[in-house]
C-alpha cells in the first residue's frame, strides 16, 4: 500500500468522531423520533410516513444547494462545524414539544392539540435536517471522499458502516430507559448537547484536503449538474450505483420506521433493547471484518453474497416470533445490511467524478434518501394499514405494524438485482477495452 492510501490517525478520529456524533443524531431522528410521535402524540402510521417523507425531501434539497455551495467555496470544515453545532440545538429542541401545549390550536388552525403537535414535530425534523445533511450528507460525505482513495475505501466505508448500529447500541443500552419512562426532555437533550460538542471540537481535529480547492464556475448551473440527460450518459456507471442503492434503501425504509414499534406492540419484547444490542454488536463485527474482504474481491462482486444474507434475514424476520429467533434472523439481516451499505458506498464514491464530489452529494441524496425515505415507509404503512392488526388501549384504537412489512422489504431488495448485474457487465466491457 502507497503511503497515500494511508488514512492516518488524525483521518481515522474524525471519521470515527463526526462519523458516529452525526450517527447519534440520525439514530434519534430516523427510529426514536417515531417512537417518539407514536408514544405520545399519535399511533397512526401516516404521521410517521409523512415525517419521513417531508425529511428526505428536506434532505435532498439541503444537500443540493449545501453540496454544491462546498465545492464552490472550496471547503468542507466550516460546514461540518457549524451545521453539527445547529443540528444538536435543533435536536434539543424536540424535548420541549407535548400536545397540551397546542390545545389553543383547535380554535386557530381548526387541528386538536395531538394533530397540531405532530406537525410541529415534522416542521422541526425539517429545520434538524437542514442543519444536520447540511453538515453530514453534503460536507462530510463530501470530506470522506476527498480524503480516501479506491485503495482503502472499502475499509474505511466498512467502519463508517457500524457506525450507526453503535450509535444504536450505545443509545438503546445507555439511554433507552429515559424513552420507556417518558423523560423525553432529558433524552434529545443529552444527545443535542453531545452533538453541539463534536461541532466544536470539529474546528481543532477536522482538516480539508489540500488538493481541494474553491470553484469559479456557476453555482446555480452546479445545483442541477447532476440531473442533466448529458452527465447521465457521461457517467453511466454511478448513476447504476444510484439506482441499486435506492431499491436496496427503499426495502430498508419498508421496515426500518417501524421496527422498535414492531417488537415493543406485536411481538411483545419489553426488553428489545437487549435483542437489539446483540443483533448490532455481531453485525458490527461482521461488518469490520468484511471490509478487507471488500477491497480485495471486488465491490460489486461482494453485493450478491452480501444480498444475499440480508435477504434470508428479512424472510426470517417475518416467521420469528421468539427473543432469540429474532436475535437470529435480526443479526443475519443487519450483517447484510451493513456489508451491502458498505459495498454500494465504496462503489458510488469510486465513479463519483474527482473534481465534482459536492455537486453529486445531493444528486446521492436523491437515490439513497429521497426517494428510498418516501417510497419505502409509505409502502410499510399501507402493509401494515392492510392487516387490521389493531389493539385498544384507553378507549382508543392503535394500529400495530406486522411481519408482512419484512417480506414487503425481501420483495423490493430482489430489484436491487437489476442495475448491479448492469453495472458488472458494464466494468467487464471496460477492463477488456
Amino acid at each position: 500500500m502507497k503511503d497515500t492510501d494511508k488514512l492516518g490517525l488524525r483521518r481515522w478520529l474524525s471519521l470515527l468522531l463526526v462519523g458516529l456524533f452525526g450517527q447519534f443524531a440520525w439514530t434519534i431522528e430516523n427510529m426514536y423520533l417515531n417512537v417518539f410521535l407514536y408514544n405520545t402524540i399519535s399511533t397512526d402510521p401516516r404521521y410517521i410516513a409523512a415525517m419521513v417523507g417531508w425529511s428526505a425531501a428536506a434532505a435532498t434539497l439541503t444537500t443540493l444547494l449545501m453540496g454544491a455551495l462546498s465545492d464552490r467555496l472550496g471547503k468542507r470544515k466550516i460546514f461540518i462545524c457549524a451545521g453539527y453545532l445547529l443540528w444538536g440545538l435543533s435536536t434539543a429542541a424536540f424535548g420541549y414539544i407535548r400536545p397540551e401545549l397546542f390545545g389553543s390550536a383547535r380554535t386557530a388552525s381548526l387541528l386538536s392539540g395531538a394533530a397540531a403537535a405532530a406537525v410541529a414535530v415534522v416542521v422541526l425534523d425539517c429545520v434538524m435536517t437542514f442543519f444536520g445533511s447540511t453538515a453530514n450528507d453534503a460536507a462530510f460525505n463530501a470530506w470522506v471522499t476527498d480524503n480516501t482513495t479506491k485503495a482503502n475505501r472499502g475499509r474505511a466505508e466498512s467502519v463508517l458502516a457500524i457506525l450507526p448500529l453503535v450509535s444504536m447500541l450505545i443509545i438503546f443500552g445507555l439511554f433507552d430507559g429515559l424513552t420507556q419512562q417518558g423523560r423525553w426532555k432529558e433524552f434529545f437533550n443529552i444527545f443535542g448537547l453531545a452533538v453541539s460538542t463534536v461541532g466544536l471540537i470539529a474546528v481543532f481535529l477536522v482538516k480539508d484536503a489540500p488538493e481541494l480547492q474553491p470553484r469559479r464556475d456557476s453555482y446555480g448551473r452546479n445545483l442541477l449538474y447532476g440531473l442533466r440527460p448529458q452527465v447521465v450518459r457521461e457517467n453511466p456507471e454511478l448513476y447504476l450505483a444510484f439506482a441499486a442503492f435506492c431499491l436496496f434503501s427503499v426495502a430498508v425504509q419498508v421496515f426500518f420506521p417501524f421496527l422498535i414499534i414492531y417488537l415493543q406492540n406485536y411481538l411483545g419484547i419489553a426488553d428489545y433493547a437487549i435483542v437489539l444490542g446483540v443483533v448490532l454488536i455481531m453485525a458490527s463485527a461482521v461488518s469490520v471484518i468484511s471490509g478487507r474482504f471488500i477491497d480485495r474481491f471486488g465491490k460489486l462482486r461482494f453485493t450478491f453474497p452480501a444480498a444475499a444474507v440480508m435477504l434470508l434475514g428479512l424472510v426470517g424476520m417475518y416467521y420469528v416470533r421468539s427473543q432469540g429467533g429474532v436475535m437470529l434472523a435480526g443479526t443475519v439481516m443487519m450483517s447484510g445490511y451493513m456489508m451491502l451499505t458498505a459495498a454500494l458506498s465504496a462503489t458510488i464514491r469510486d465513479w463519483t467524478p474527482a473534481d465534482k464530489v459536492g455537486h453529486f452529494q445531493g444528486i446521492r441524496m436523491i437515490f439513497a434518501v429521497l426517494l428510498p425515505m418516501i417510497l419505502g415507509p409509505w409502502l410499510g404503512a399501507a402493509v401494515i394499514r392492510g392487516s387490521d392488526s389493531t389493539y385498544i388501549e384507553l378507549g382508543q384504537v392503535k394500529t400495530v405494524p406486522t411481519p408482512g412489512i419484512y417480506l414487503a422489504a425481501a420483495a423490493v431488495l430482489l430489484f436491487a438485482a437489476i442495475p448491479v448485474l448492469l453495472l458488472r457487465k458494464r466494468e467487464k466491457e471496460s477492463n477488456q477495452a
